[in-house]
């Protein structure tokens, strides 16, 4: 493994041979960065620190500056509080800048101290759908040369924009400044999975339904890392909206990308969205000189060639808890049944709860029934086919006089404001807003735990009779606790399956046969009876959607309403950091380093590490980071409480990820981590097993371990860290200590991040587990240093000691894991302990060699 030149690295990836050796590293040097604000403020964060930091050691601030362009748009902190009403919109926007004042005053301020920042105000839309209507350009322009538009996102559904043709992955905020920083993202060239796609969707499929089969084709197959390329005669068969809502969900099944190719399509989709002539001229001429230009006839070179009819795509939902469980709609009902008698766990049913509602209506609330459901998240409402058949479905559920049942809470949070506009003039907005699916608000909500509380009664209800509820949203990611934390089971289905789940109100139902309703004169109604041909839909389509719609509403995108222009922000480029903020604390990562420290050569050992957790398979980030709402009885709420926050201001835990205090507080704290070292206990809490201590928070132990000057180590199974690019699911558990991570295998994202925050990730070998080598947690453990010669390691194993107690009269076990240091820029990010200190110690020596200020911080 070692770092080649550009030439070199060229030369690699022309000549790359599927069956060789991919050890070769090379640099990806993305055009531009893209950001949303729950990652964007800890990156942000981040960035002023190391200004900060800087300007302490005698450096001038234009130091640190991006030499990367950085869109941040803030599109993740509205909640559903108000629903179901007119004025909903007008009031979760009251509430958000209520909430969030001081994070919009911090980003105002980003914008404008920073050069290369654009930051665009809330309520424009959700940012990969942003990215994809406007953003994107296919093709730049860069000097006198012309260059694929490639970027990095600090969100796994950057990908998203791949079905434009676009280059992008999603990274953590850790490796996104170091992209914007001008030091480039290290990776090995990858495998490459292309799947070939033929025919045609059948009448009556969706794009949902195709992206959760392909979710499912391709984890069973196995892409963690690779980039996973689409062709073939049935890309012409699917829209550009239809290849987004494909490619947004790569993270779902693993992927580091998803890329279609460019094509007619490509261009129809520009023109649509407003894109201007010679822009199109230009995307088409360069693809097709470039070699770019799909040829449906002719694959190109992979690793493995997959295949999938589109004919053979049926009507799906996936979940409960998991996007690649892929679950056909005719046998939702009895899949359904196993699932939350697998919840119970053997525990007979608990009877029914009868409850009053708000507005005096009696319900009787029960296992299976809906108690969410959002058409919601950039992944489905970028797609007019399947808006409008939600509208149409709506409409004819309203002429047969169906309602939603009474105990659903619904909401409708489009991705874009265009949406409205062409749900507004093809008349489908009355009907929509009449089932309660009226406009929330623009940004992404119920998809990454901003569902808001149920209505009082029917949370009452189901906490009364501990109910497995659902929710079913037209969302990307259905984690458990992720939606709600009162919701057991999150089901992922297209927009018109929420609006017919909505008026069903319940899973326990077969929805190809079963009547969903009656209607005025008791007469039953099936789901076929409402769902709209897709003559209908693209008919519609032709006289709602215009390219002025886009290009009106994209006009005016960075202005901001109201709100935002009463946002008073600092002026200077240092942010003035205040100790008592509970939403902005200066990070503590640069803490200790100075002016003339250099980093080690080596890494020293780990000696006498304890398990701050055992965990087992498929822990995702959201189980080492929490995304949704803050409670009081939780390790953060008391920190807030105690520092005189309401518990109606705690927010949520992503907007609190501008301060370290509150996010510390909840790394491995999730309520729904299953830590082996407390096996009965709840989620969230562990035992010093160095002392044989009581069970603690995971925070509380981890101080107390600080004390004695113990590290500390995560053991867990296969498929960790999976889910969003959460960097502080890294930044979490390195501040609580954790020295290192043990796992089966480890997602590619969150592998990084840990690179990144200076946590080193291991990975068992083949045939080893933490069953199979009988580890329990409470052992000592002794891992070996990695052997790095001129800033590169020799061997890609290292030896780990486990020592039991003692007392236990358990044998020493010794055994060997693989070290995922997997580039040589990750090396030295390693020795630096992570990617903050290495940055700072770039712009001193360049300072000290006499180097041109001006952002970058190359090694």
């Amino acid at each position: 493994m070692r770092e080649p030149g550009y030439e070199e690295a060229a030369r690699a990836l022309v000549g790359w041979d599927p069956t060789a050796d991919r050890a070769i590293e090379v640099h990806f040097e993305p055009s531009r960065v893209l950001s949303h604000d729950t990652t964007g403020v800890p990156a942000m964060v981040d960035l002023a620190t190391l200004r900060s930091a800087a300007v302490r050691l005698g450096l001038d601030p234009a130091a640190v500056e991006p030499s990367t362009d950085l869109d941040l748009i803030i599109d993740h902190s509205l909640t559903v509080d108000v629903f179901g009403r007119p004025d909903a919109m007008q009031r979760n926007i009251a509430i958000e800048y209520r909430r969030n004042g001081e994070r919009y005053r911090f980003l105002k301020w980003a914008g404008q101290a920073f050069e290369r920042v654009t930051v665009i105000p809330p309520g424009a839309g959700i940012v990969h759908q942003v990215n994809v209507e406007h953003l994107a350009q296919v093709v730049r322009v860069d000097g006198d040369l012309l260059v694929p538009d490639t970027l990095v996102g600090t969100d796994s559904h950057t990908t998203m924009v791949n079905g434009l043709g676009v280059l992008a992955w999603g990274v953590g905020g850790i490796e996104a400044l170091a992209a914007m920083l001008g030091q480039g993202i290290a990776l090995r060239i990858p495998e490459v999975v292309v799947v070939r796609l033929d025919g045609h969707l059948p009448e009556g499929s969706t794009a949902t339904d195709l992206v959760l089969r392909v979710t499912n084709l391709l984890r069973e197959r196995g892409v963690v890392g690779a980039f996973v390329e689409f062709h073939g005669p049935g890309v012409q068969a699917i829209s550009v909206p239809d290849r987004t809502v494909i490619a947004n969900m790569s993270p779902e099944f693993g992927s580091t990308c998803a890329l279609f190719p460019i094509d007619a399509r490509t261009i129809e989709y520009l023109a649509l969205t407003g894109r201007p002539a010679d822009q199109l001229a230009r995307v088409e001429a360069y693809a097709r000189a470039q070699g770019l230009w799909h040829d449906p006839d002719r694959l190109p070179r992979a690793s493995e060639v997959l295949h999938l009819d589109l004919g053979s795509v049926r009507p799906a939902i996936a979940g409960p808890s998991r996007p690649e469980r892929l679950v056909p709609l005719d046998v939702s009902r009895t899949t359904w049944r196993g699932d939350v008698d697998e919840l119970l766990a053997g525990a007979p049913r608990s009877a029914p709860v009868e409850v009053v509602l708000e507005d005096g209506t009696r319900a009787t609330l029960d296992h299976g029934h809906v108690a969410i459901a959002a058409i919601t998240s950039c992944t489905n409402t970028s797609n007019p086919v399947l808006m409008i058949g939600a509208g149409l479905l709506a409409r004819n559920a309203v002429e047969r006089g169906l309602t939603v049942k009474p105990w659903v809470k619904t909401s409708l949070a489009p991705g874009s404001q265009v949406v409205m506009d062409y749900l507004e003039r093809a008349g489908l907005t009355p009907a929509l807003e009449t089932l309660g699916f009226g406009l929330v608000g623009f940004g992404c909500t119920t998809c990454i735990g901003n569902s808001g509380p149920l209505p009082e009664q029917v949370r009452a209800g189901v906490v009364e009779g501990d109910l497995k509820v659902a929710a079913v949203l037209s969302g990307n990611r259905n984690f458990e606790g992720r939606i709600n934390p009162d919701v057991a089971m999150n089901y992922l289905a297209s927009p018109a399956l929420v609006v017919a789940y909505a008026l069903a109100g319940t899973l326990d139902i077969d929805l190809t046969t079963d009547p969903i309703g009656e209607d005025a004169e008791g007469r039953p109604v099936l789901l076929r009876d409402l769902w709209p041909s897709s003559e209908e839909v693209e008919r519609m389509i032709a006289t709602s959607i215009t390219g002025t719609m886009f290009t009106s509403r994209y006009a005016s995108i960075a202005d901001g309403d109201a709100h935002w222009h009463g946002l008073d922000v600092a002026d200077g480029p240092l942010w003035p950091w205040e100790d008592d903020s509970t939403y902005l604390r200066e990070a503590p990562f640069l803490a200790g380093i100075g002016a003339g420290e250099q980093a080690p050569e080596h890494l020293a050992p780990i000696v006498g590490a304890r398990a701050i957790a055992v965990l087992g398979d498929a822990v995702t980030t959201d189980h080492l980071s929490p995304a949704g709402a803050i409670h009081a009885d939780r390790p953060a709420g008391r920190w807030l409480a105690d520092r005189g926050v309401a518990p109606e201001d705690f927010n949520t835990y992503p907007t609190r990820r501008g301060n370290h205090e509150v996010l510390i507080r909840a790394a491995l704290a999730n309520p729904r981590l299953r830590n082996r070292l407390v096996p009965d206990g709840p989620g969230g809490m562990t035992r010093d097993v160095a002392a044989d201590g009581p069970v603690v928070t995971v925070h509380e132990a981890a101080l107390d371990y600080a004390r004695r000057d113990v590290p500390l180590v995560v053991l867990a199974g296969d498929n960790y860290g999976n889910g969003s690019s959460r960097d502080w699911a890294a930044k979490g558990p390195a501040l609580l200590g954790v020295r290192a991570v043990l796992c089966g295998s480890i997602e590619r994202i969150h592998r990084s991040n840990l690179v990144g925050m200076g946590v080193l990730p291991l990975e068992f070998l083949p045939g080893d587990s933490i069953d199979s080598l009988g580890l329990v947690g409470d052992e000592s453990f002794d891992i070996a240093a990695p052997t790095i010669v001129d800033g590169h390691l020799t061997e890609d194993t290292v030896e780990v000691v486990a020592v039991p107690p003692a007392v236990s009269g358990r044998p020493t076990v010794a055994f060997r894991v693989r070290v995922r240091l997997d580039t040589a820029r990750e090396v030295t990010t390693a020795l630096h302990g992570g990617i903050m200190p290495r940055t700072l110690r770039g712009l001193l020596a360049r300072e000290r060699t006499g180097a041109t200020a001006g952002g970058t911080a190359r090694d």
